[in-house]
């Protein structure tokens, strides 16, 4: 299985650097991990200058999309999913053939709604709000459990 994550801006503090790389270093002994980022769009005040920027990243996110990668979306108001949950995801993602999953993590302003039409799957870790650049270290350690599980080998609860 490869994992692809296409997010929204740099991360710039050194703590969760070394997280996502910690859990990405875990995660690819379980398939490919790719983590492409999508420069962060000013966010200008008033809602059409808004939202032309928040179409700029849309538009660049969807140039990052393989055709037949299947899109998951990290949408506040996507499906919740609990850990084995996700895990069972991922076989199914087996069963049915799917080889590559892309994750989409959105900045500031959310994903534009061209990003969430085309997404396959729209999924929440929560009605709270997180800040995109702590959520990209959150997904991948939930990639990682999922495939723990998946492998049937103990992780902590």
């Amino acid at each position: 299985m490869q994992f692809r994550l296409v997010v929204v801006g740099k991360v710039k503090e050194k703590w969760l650097q070394q997280g996502i790389q910690e859990y990405s270093r875990r995660l690819s002994r379980y398939g490919k991990v790719f983590i492409e980022e999508v420069p962060d769009q000013p966010c200008p005040k008033g809602s059409a200058l808004q939202q032309q920027a928040l179409q700029r990243e849309g538009e660049q996110i969807m140039t990052r999309i393989k055709p037949r990668s299947f899109l998951v979306a990290l949408d506040i108001k996507g499906r919740s999913l609990d850990s084995p949950g996700l895990a069972a995801l991922f076989q199914r993602f087996t069963l049915q053939g799917i080889s590559e999953a892309t994750f989409c993590i959105g900045g500031s302003m959310g994903l534009c709604q061209d990003v969430l039409n085309r997404a396959d799957m729209r999924l929440s870790f929560s009605a709270l709000t997180f800040p995109h650049q702590l959520m990209r270290l959150i997904l991948l350690e939930q990639l990682y459990r999922a495939c723990k599980i998946n492998a049937g080998e103990t992780y902590h609860k």
